[in-house]
């Protein structure tokens, strides 16, 4: 009778796993759309146009008085998103682990980036600032959200099930997008039988983003579970913006190797978000495409990154996630390098370029999301993810701003894209040298059998 019981206790909590992973994954599938509609497809191009039509004879906006180029200005506010998260995200990360009360802190940031990215309808005429200002509100939000979703994993899958679960969360999302995508195009191309716009399709295809986000955020909210915090912080957890940001470093040099992968990561994933925040604007500006060829490339992303991310997962199955993860940092490299070289005006060829970037996309930030669950100390889930997350979903800030940077002096948006390969080169130097194992365990974690 008591092997019974121990059976059925066990059944009871695997059904239970099951049921809050699978609330899990439609996190992603809630914010992704934000990450796909409106940050890789729409905003870049809109927010841009919508700079341009403000600018001066020079072909400049003045925001506060600073001259900014107007084809630098989108980049520009998504770097100063980052200084947003970086005084939000380890003050929340350090309440979640404290309090062990997650829920109502990612309720608070995903209505808050809903709330925002909705606003966006109003964007139109000159109105540049307000559409800096909700882009600002609404990727910090985005990445608070993502950072308590991001340190659920450790708790709700074990060792073993972590690539899995990690992949099948980045396939949800992707699967989002592609859907959500598809009604885009469907509203953009045919705007005039709809009698609206453009820019008005444009504005009803950014708030609807909001909507969805704010909608399917329930199922997480009411599926995953908070869980009481092993240890009580230190009274330091309470201080604002950078103090805690500087404790959150203090205590990760206790966990080097830890900080080491995080430092590769902060690095490659720079470029890889970075790549994605800004290819639509090169698309546009560089290669002379239109909205519709650019929306269907993000969509055949969109559908190659569901199966990417799955297959990637397999792969590491076999090599190992940081063998995979290498593997795809090359790719990622030659993926730019072609990129430089596309001719204007050929969409075949971008949508080639698209196809690669689509297969090794998912997969490289799901395994780093999993790979970097190992090294994270028991009861330190987000506040080391919010760390992690400053440099995920956009919120990347040197790519951006060496992007903008670099249009700003050379005028050309090849210069700028070929740039971002030194995001990769780097990162691989930084991630071969990590040694993974000794790092899950000096993390005082199990280490799988395959990592």
């Amino acid at each position: 009778m008591g092997t019974d019981t121990v059976r059925a206790g066990s059944a009871d909590e695997t059904a239970e796993r099951r049921r809050e992973q699978r609330g899990w994954y439609f996190y992603d599938w809630a914010c992704s759309v934000y990450s796909t509609s409106v940050l890789t497809v729409f905003l870049g191009p809109y927010l841009t146009s919508v700079a341009k039509h403000a600018a001066d004879a020079d072909g400049y906006v003045h925001p506060l008085g600073i001259p900014v180029r107007a084809g630098s200005f989108f980049a520009y506010s998504v770097s100063l998103s980052v200084i947003v998260a970086v005084l939000v995200m380890p003050l929340v990360g350090a309440a979640a682990d404290r309090g062990g009360r997650k829920k109502p802190l990612l309720a608070a940031a995903a209505y808050t980036g809903a709330a925002a990215t909705t606003g966006m309808f109003f964007l139109g005429g000159d109105r540049y600032l307000l559409g800096g200002v909700l882009l600002v509100v609404a990727n910090a939000a985005a990445a608070v959200g993502a950072m308590l979703y991001n340190s659920y994993l450790p708790q709700i899958a074990p060792p073993e099930e972590r690539d899995a679960v990690s992949s099948n969360g980045w396939a949800f999302g992707y699967a989002a997008g592609a859907l959500v995508l598809v009604a885009n195009l469907v509203l953009y191309t045919g705007h005039d039988s709809f009698g609206l716009s453009e820019g008005a399709a444009v504005r009803i295809c950014l708030a609807s983003a909001g909507l969805w986000w704010g909608a399917f955020a329930l199922i997480p909210l009411r599926r995953l579970r908070d869980r009481r915090p092993l240890e009580e912080g230190p009274a330091e957890a309470t201080a604002p913006g950078f103090r805690q940001l500087a404790a959150t470093v203090r205590g990760m040099r206790r966990h080097p190797l830890t900080l080491a992968f995080l430092l590769a990561y902060l690095v490659y994933n720079d470029g890889i978000q970075t790549v994605i925040s800004q290819a639509s604007v090169y698309g546009s500006e560089e290669l002379g495409l239109g909205q519709s060829t650019l929306i269907a490339a993000v969509l055949l992303v969109q559908v190659l990154a569901v199966a990417g991310a799955l297959a990637l997962g397999r792969l590491a199955r076999t090599y190992g996630a940081k063998r995979t993860i290498l593997g795809s940092l090359v790719a990622w490299a030659v993926i730019l390098g072609a990129g430089y070289f596309l001719p204007a005006g050929a969409p075949v060829w971008f949508f080639v370029l698209a196809s690669g970037i689509g297969l090794v996309l998912g997969g490289s930030q799901a395994l780093s999301r999993s790979l970097f669950s190992h090294l994270v100390p028991p009861g330190k889930e987000a506040e080391y993810f919010s760390a992690y997350e400053m440099s995920d979903r956009g919120m990347s800030w040197l790519g951006p701003l060496l992007f903008g940077i670099t249009y700003q002096v050379t005028g050309s948006y090849r210069d700028a894209i070929i740039s971002l390969v030194a995001f990769f080169v780097i990162g691989f130097a930084l991630l071969a040298r990590v040694p993974v194992r000794r790092a899950i365990s000096d993390a005082g974690n199990p280490v799988p059998e395959r990592i």
